[in-house]
């Protein structure tokens, strides 16, 4: 293959996909309407509640579904696929509906995050890059959330490509822990295409490029006055690299009545280092200069580091954010939920396992968020099939997902629909927020989560329930078929 060849990313699909397209095809059920669902199971890190993401990605590939010519060759190198299949590949384009919760959305287990409803060929050939999208930047996002969480308001940056998980791994990945609520990225091409804030400053290797570690710290002041963030810890911290920071300070930045800089540290006892480095940089007279940390940081050191009183203004996260490294895989499922009849008529479909948590809640669904109308904090998740309709007027009362005896019941509340419809019949007709609006979203809702829900530890259950009638259908459906 030329590797300069642009990629279709319609062949990014798992081959089985293909396999049971041209099967559907010679069954006859190429048209047949599908209902699939995408969910989850366990949040990451076994935390309350995760962070949707990768929607935008999602968009682009389905406006883009296209066979090529090249695509089709191959394929008819395999002999597997019969050549009217090819024939009606050659011609492929989505047409279905897909709903969809907008990124930045606190979500949890097993509610459907997309939801696809087309005909089977279709819904089936786009599972692998919709769970591809939505898993990656749902698990970044998600710890992301949890890194800036932990720094209580302190900027977080992402610094993670050199580290990441391929090259879609660091881009889509940066945009992702922006979402998250990162402020910036060291990704320069996430900037370049998705508008993720890019910046940074020196090496280590800047400083051992100089004569003197003086001499490197004054050469960036005179270039980059207005912006002059400096690495300390190439030799000795608070012997020499402080010191020569605010010598270089005092006689750059401080004859041009430049106030603003930064140092950063990237080894040793941050927490030591940086209350040191703090007061020698207030003595000094450069109370608003600001310190940086990095070095393989992640939420619970953050909140260790602040319980230790270090002086942080600025934290830099790289390796352990990027990849999600404490439990790198979302797990998000791509499941058959109802097929419609020659009639139009929703049939609910079931996938049991003897594994309980496997067993799929079926037919075409609706997921409600229940806010307390006093507070306006989330309270609980209400799944209802599709035409079911919710009477706030009314009680209504849910079950704990983990502790099923557990009752509780909502008497002043409102009901907010969570998914919305993102293409119908194939055509666009939502609405793409930009980022920055998609982080500022994410910010807001996850201030409607109670604290108990956002813990790191022991988060507390947010219930998530089915309504008594999609109960019923799954009850129906498991005596059916066990």
């Amino acid at each position: 293959m030329n590797t300069e060849q642009k990629l279709n990313m319609t062949m990014l699909c798992d081959f089985y996909e293909l396999t049971m397209g041209n099967g559907y095809f010679q069954a006859g059920y190429q048209d047949r309407i599908t209902y699939f669902d995408v969910f989850f199971r366990d949040v990451p890190d076994k935390g309350g509640f995760a962070i949707c993401a990768g929607l935008s990605q999602l968009i682009d590939y389905i406006q883009n579904l296209r066979f090529e010519e090249a695509d089709l060759a191959y394929l008819r190198e395999k002999q597997m696929f019969s050549e009217q299949f090819l024939a009606y590949l050659r011609d492929f384009r989505f047409t279905g509906d897909i709903w969809a919760i907008p990124e930045g959305t606190p979500i949890f287990p097993r509610e459907p995050v997309v939801t696809v409803r087309a005909p089977a060929i279709q819904a089936q050939l786009i599972e692998t890059f919709t769970l591809l999208t939505i898993n990656h930047q749902s698990l970044i996002a998600t710890k992301a959330n949890r890194i800036v969480r932990a720094a209580q308001g302190r900027t977080v940056l992402e610094f993670g490509s050199r580290r990441a998980q391929g090259t879609d791994g660091a881009i889509s990945g940066a945009r992702a822990a922006y979402i998250g609520g990162c402020k910036g990225t060291a990704c320069t091409i996430s900037d370049q295409l998705y508008q993720v804030p890019a910046g940074g400053t020196m090496a280590h290797a800047w400083v051992q490029m100089f004569d003197s570690q003086y001499e490197a710290f004054r050469t960036y002041c005179e270039v980059y006055p207005t912006n002059a963030t400096l690495l300390v810890d190439t030799y000795n911290t608070l012997k020499s690299g402080v010191p020569d920071a605010i010598r270089a300070f005092n006689e750059v930045l401080r004859p041009r009545g430049i106030t603003k800089c930064g140092i950063r540290l990237d080894s040793g006892d941050i927490a030591y280092l940086t209350r040191e480095a703090r007061k020698m940089l207030d003595d000094a007279g450069w109370e608003g200069c600001q310190i940086s940390a990095s070095n393989s940081l992640d939420e619970y050191i953050i909140r260790d580091l602040l319980l230790q009183g270090a002086k942080v203004d600025l934290f830099g996260v790289g390796e352990r954010m990027i990849t999600a490294s404490s439990q790198p895989v979302f797990g998000g499922v791509y499941k058959l939920a109802a097929v419609e009849d020659a009639a139009g008529n929703i049939l609910p479909k079931i996938k049991v396992s003897e594994n309980v948590d496997k067993i799929t809640n079926p037919h075409f669904k609706k997921t409600y968020r229940i806010f307390d109308r006093a507070t306006g904090k989330a309270e609980a998740d209400y799944i209802t099939v599709w035409d079911e309709p919710v009477d706030d007027s009314k009680p209504l009362e849910l079950f704990d997902p983990q502790a099923t005896w557990k009752r509780k019941t909502f008497t002043s509340f409102t009901a907010k629909p969570l998914q919305v419809q993102v293409f119908r019949g194939g055509e666009l007709v939502y609405r793409q927020p930009s980022l920055q609006e998609i982080q500022a979203y994410c910010q807001e809702q996850v201030e409607t989560l109670w604290d108990e829900v956002k813990r790191f530890e022991n988060p507390h259950n947010y219930y998530v329930d089915l309504s008594q009638r999609l109960w019923e259908i799954k009850q129906r459906l498991l005596h059916e078929n066990c």
